[in-house]
């Protein structure tokens, strides 16, 4: 007797969050933006604008605390008409901020010069990230400090340490984010969202979501259907309630696996630029051997496995990676320790970045762990992670040291959001490689069945994420034409691959 009451409650709480985002959206659309020049500190450069936009902390009390979010634009480029409004984007994370995003513009990136004819481009700070009220969980020079321990375990004593770390950090985010981490969730930045666009004046929402960009973009569609005019989701995080987020960081194993196998093969068929094996079996030994040795003696004092596996990650995330990182291995391996250290190691120096590294950190726990019930038995954690690194051993226990605090996690976790079709949602254009680490392939495919009447553009025997920030006419031309008319191909599309990287 006891379930229908609780699912009721709960539905009135989403109906409390509901009414407070409209009373937030209206009051926004009064007040608008005061756009002016970016602080000289924020590195924004005119002719690009900065304002703010207030939203409620927690939506179930609108007029309760206010926080504010940091939002850039730049007009666009075309005649008055040919302008369609606004396009909001978010790169990721969660943690990542959207305010670069003006820039595609000033530094004339030629795959967007069709689209910032029509759009202003928008970016933002979601809640908690860069100006945005910004959350953090450590000291970020303590955070930084190098090297850390192997993320891979010799012993049981190693993964009580690692489950202490884990511990001290959920609790330091209580301690240092307290008010904030409750609230720290993807419905919530999705109502952001909504608000940011009363405040632009638009009617309707256009959005571009990379990575967790495209499960923020999920959740807003399911939300606010009959806001969206054109959505296009770029490298796709399964929305399945039992993927968000523990199954999801467990398929991340698996996938970058793969993707790092895809590049050892290139550094071995490229051995000639590289002198690194011929085979993928002679890097992967190379790699093995670079691994233990710092393990053994950390390079240059600071870069043992952890730093080695957080530097090298790029190449099996963006195929920009992988020429530079294959270098910098290269020169290690003929003698040339420096370059390693300078591009694996903390500069600790660097505080102003090292603060940015540290809140990306903290808003992508606070969001994971709000969005979700974590398992909180170390068993299960244990069983899994030790399962899949016997065959994945490339990402495993650094993932799952990455995600523990959630088994700990000192504030209310909620049930995530149902993604599926409402009443006038459009057709969402949907963009993947079939050999992405970070967001697998079939969270496009899952994301395509819920949102019906979207198109899905597969890449093929590619595997970079952020499909459409890369050169590939097929994708390209695709996205310009939805983003200017509206229209899509009357079927799914495979589109063949990029160009592979040339050393």
């Amino acid at each position: 007797m006891a379930a229908p009451v609780a699912s009721a409650d709960s539905r009135t709480g989403q109906d409390r969050e509901a009414r407070g985002a409209a009373v937030a959206a209206a009051r926004a659309a009064k007040t608008g933006i005061d756009w002016k020049d970016c602080p000289a500190d924020w590195g924004i450069a005119k002719p690009i604008q900065c304002g703010w936009v207030t939203v409620p902390l927690d939506y179930a009390k609108p007029y309760g605390k206010q926080i504010k979010l940091a939002v850039d634009r730049i007009g666009s480029t075309g005649t008055k008409d040919e302008r369609q409004g606004a396009l909001v984007y978010n790169p990721g994370g969660p943690g990542g901020s959207g305010m670069r995003f003006p820039a595609r513009v000033t530094t004339k990136n030629p795959l967007w010069t069709k689209t910032s004819k029509a759009y202003d481009f928008v970016g933002f700070d979601p809640r908690g990230v860069g100006h945005s009220a910004p959350i953090s969980c450590i000291d970020p020079q303590e955070f930084v400090k190098a090297p850390k321990a192997d993320p891979v375990p010799d012993s049981e004593a190693d993964k009580l340490a690692q489950r202490k770390l884990a511990k001290e950090y959920a609790d330091g985010c209580a301690e240092r984010s307290g008010d904030l981490l409750p609230q720290m969730t993807t419905p919530n930045t999705a109502r952001d969202l909504d608000v940011i666009r009363a405040a632009l004046g638009e009617k309707k929402l256009n959005y571009l979501g990379v990575s967790y960009g495209t499960y923020l973009g999920a959740v807003y569609g399911t939300l606010f259907p009959g806001h969206v005019r054109r959505m296009v989701v770029d490298s796709v995080v399964d929305p399945s309630r039992d993927n968000i987020w523990y199954e999801a960081n467990l398929g991340q194993d698996v996938a970058f696996q793969g993707r790092w196998n895809d590049w050892t093969s290139w550094v071995a068929k490229n051995d000639a630029s590289f002198h690194l094996g011929d085979t993928q079996a002679k890097v992967e030994a190379q790699w093995l051997k670079l691994r233990a040795a710092a393990k053994k003696n950390p390079i240059g004092g600071v870069v043992g496995p952890a730093e080695l596996i957080a530097f090298f990650q790029s190449a099996p995330y963006y195929d920009s990676s992988w020429v530079p990182v294959a270098q910098v291995w290269s020169k290690y391996v003929a003698g040339d320790t420096q370059a390693l250290v300078d591009a694996a190691a903390p500069d600790m120096s660097d505080t102003a970045g090292n603060a940015s590294s540290e809140n990306g950190n903290a808003v992508y726990t606070a969001v994971e762990c709000a969005d979700a019930k974590w398992p909180t038995s170390w068993n299960k954690w244990d069983r899994d992670n030790t399962r899949l690194n016997k065959d994945y051993p490339f990402m495993t226990w650094a993932n799952a040291w990455m995600n523990l605090p959630c088994a700990t996690w000192p504030t209310k976790q909620q049930t995530p959001v149902n993604v599926k079709t409402g009443k006038g949602l459009p057709a969402v254009l949907i963009v993947q490689s079939t050999r992405d680490a970070a967001t697998p392939y079939k969270g496009a495919v899952e994301l395509h069945q819920r949102f019906k009447g979207s198109r899905l553009i597969t890449e093929k025997d590619a595997g970079s994420h952020g499909v459409t920030g890369l050169t590939n006419p097929c994708i390209n031309d695709r996205v310009d034409t939805y983003l200017l008319t509206g229209k899509t191909d009357s079927k799914d599309v495979t589109c063949a691959p990029h160009a592979t990287p040339k050393p």
